[in-house]
């Protein structure tokens, strides 16, 4: 009997080499970056948020708030591309500029069963405080579902186990997150910020990048600054009882904060100022130097976490690159430009099967990174 468990485990221990040695190959043969397209966006200015990816559906979304600095004047959408043949869609109609958006599949108690190839909806949060919803098979905004605020509802994460999004409304005294069934399309409640703050003199100001995490079934939320901690925080939400239930304050190199936020191997969280928190006891592990300002995204394509901006997205924009397995700064994309004229990014996302990297640039379009190999494209580059 103890000879067949040894053999057992030997065959265990091997089949294990066998796959770590693959993922190792796999992430060796990763080239270093380059620029493969920039896909253009007539008229595209200056006004643009949060970006999201359908890997699986091969589509990036992004919120254009429109352009009135051209004639005719080009009014709030969504623009889409097409993340294999890296071409440009048709854009999504808003009623109101979009900030924050999020692709989900959803589940309506009058489907008779769920849809494959990807997400079914796009939730975006609008500058009248609502929540457009937007059917992605006949591109119409099926639902307006008014937060309460007086200001803009931004970014949004979704929890697929209990069919619940949560979406922050920073910009309101005080800032407060709202909970929406998406079978129902209504609101289930609310949780206010008075304590947010931001800046000196202290005014209430920010709430930024929330995430879900389905191995605790809460939700992660990015503070840039509370009354008890002024560096920032991030706060663990409980969507059923819609409440905090912990809370991670940040260690940020002073004059930054944490707004973008990320979900990462070993259950983690990185945070755009720097921060590896462990989830479990909410330790700060490491502060990486200098990478973030706005979103942040994890690819599990090759386990790095993409910084939108870098440091300063106004004076010289980049996305730094780090790996998951190290912490570390592993590249630096030159995405934008000092003036004349300004060329910048506070926004990105990622193609988890091909491990493209998609980022606005304002005046310009999207800009698509590799660092693998990837078949040839035309493109403006």
């Amino acid at each position: 009997m103890q000879q067949q468990h040894w053999w057992t485990f030997a065959f265990v221990v091997v089949a294990l080499s066998i796959v770590v040695g693959v993922r190792a190959k796999d992430h060796d043969e990763l080239g270093p970056y380059r620029l493969i397209a920039t896909v253009s966006i007539p008229g595209f200015g200056n006004g643009f948020d949060i970006s999201w990816v359908d890997s699986e559906a091969s589509r990036y979304y992004l919120a254009d708030r429109g352009n009135a600095a051209v004639s005719p004047v080009i009014p709030p959408r969504i623009d889409v591309i097409d993340t294999r043949r890296l071409t440009l869609l048709r854009p999504l109609p808003v009623h109101a500029a979009g900030n924050g958006v999020v692709a989900i599949q959803t589940h309506r108690e009058d489907d008779d069963e769920r849809s494959g190839g990807g997400s079914n909806e796009l939730w975006v949060g609008d500058s009248k405080s609502n929540v457009e919803v937007i059917d992605l098979a006949s591109r119409a905004i099926v639902a307006d579902i008014f937060t309460g605020g007086s200001s803009r509802a931004d970014e949004l994460a979704y929890d697929p186990r209990d069919h619940i999004v949560l979406v922050a409304n920073d910009q309101d005294t005080p800032p407060f997150v709202t909970f929406i069934s998406t079978t129902t399309r209504t609101v289930l409640g609310s949780l206010a910020y008075p304590q947010a703050v931001f800046g000196m003199p202290l005014t209430n100001h920010g709430l930024e990048q929330p995430v879900w995490n389905p191995k605790t079934k809460k939700f992660y939320l990015s503070v840039p600054g509370t009354k008890t901690n002024p560096q920032g925080e991030v706060d663990e939400i409980d969507p059923i009882h819609m409440d905090v239930t912990r809370v991670f304050p940040a260690v940020c190199d002073p004059g930054e904060a944490p707004q973008g936020l990320a979900l990462i191997p070993r259950q983690r969280l990185a945070t755009s100022c720097g921060d590896i928190i462990r989830i479990k006891d909410g330790k700060v592990l490491t502060t990486i130097p200098g990478v973030g300002i706005d979103e942040i995204w994890f690819n599990p394509g090759d386990e790095r976490v993409y910084y939108a901006g870098g440091p300063n997205f106004i004076v010289d924009s980049t996305v730094p690159v780090v790996d998951t397995e190290t912490n570390t700064v592993i590249a630096v994309l030159p995405v934008g430009s000092p003036p004349p004229p300004l060329r910048f990014t506070h926004s990105v996302a990622a193609d988890s099967e091909t491990n493209r990297i998609f980022v606005p640039i304002s005046g310009v379009g999207v800009q698509v990174w590799t660092h693998g190999e990837d078949e040839d494209h035309q493109g403006q580059q």
